[in-house]
């Protein structure tokens, strides 16, 4: 990673510990998701609209796309490590959740609209998982997801078909109605995931 990207890790991970959180039940005057999380209340107002473009080249939005409890992760489909071994991390964490009864949808939006075609992005996630979803659009519709869910990229100077992109790399749980409920550090394993989920969708239910 290099130092201008890990400066600007650095600043979300501060967006996403401080500030309002979006996503706070309270049962009296507690947290009812705190035993759900990692460390401290994930929060800072994660989230938020977005009109991008499908892998059939259908213009959708994200009250279209998140429907169902999803893990939504910002990457590209030319990157040569983190992203494949994160989505066929957060992949593998959806089949976990699977097996327990759980229905979460994987999402994968990318920062590179530039190559990044809907065909490109189909290949892509049905490689990765039947279910996973592929969004790209526009430079501005990217900036835009992007912003919303305060994450970072930046292109890479270099050959105009061969450069990578530097981008920040955690995964977002979204779940209907609730919004932003968590965020996933790229070392945590599949079954460290699926717990984590497991937990907040055990609680939302109870709640509801």
């Amino acid at each position: 990673m290099s130092k201008t990207l890990a400066a600007f890790a650095a600043a979300a991970v501060v967006g996403l510990i401080g500030g309002t959180a979006a996503f706070i039940f309270f049962q009296g005057e507690e947290d009812a998701f705190a035993q759900c999380r990692a460390g401290q209340v994930g929060g800072g107002d994660i989230g938020g609209p977005f009109t991008l473009v499908d892998e059939t080249g259908k213009t959708v939005t994200d009250v279209d796309v998140l429907t169902k409890p999803s893990l939504v992760y910002f990457g590209y489909t030319f990157c040569p490590d983190v992203c494949p071994l994160d989505t066929v991390r957060n992949a593998e964490a959806v089949d976990i959740l699977e097996e327990q009864g759980f229905d979460v949808t994987p999402i994968f939006i990318s920062i590179d609209p530039e190559r990044d075609t809907p065909e490109v992005m189909a290949e892509f996630t049905d490689l990765v998982h039947p279910r996973m979803l592929g969004l790209t659009g526009s430079p501005e519709q990217i900036r835009t997801a992007s912003q919303a869910y305060k994450t970072y990229y930046r292109k890479q100077e270099g050959d105009p078909d061969y450069y990578l992109v530097d981008h920040s790399t955690f995964t977002y749980l979204m779940v209907p109605g609730m919004g932003f409920a968590d965020f996933f550090r790229r070392e945590e394993t599949p079954d460290q995931m699926a717990n984590r989920v497991a937990c907040f969708l055990s609680a939302a239910n109870e709640i509801r």
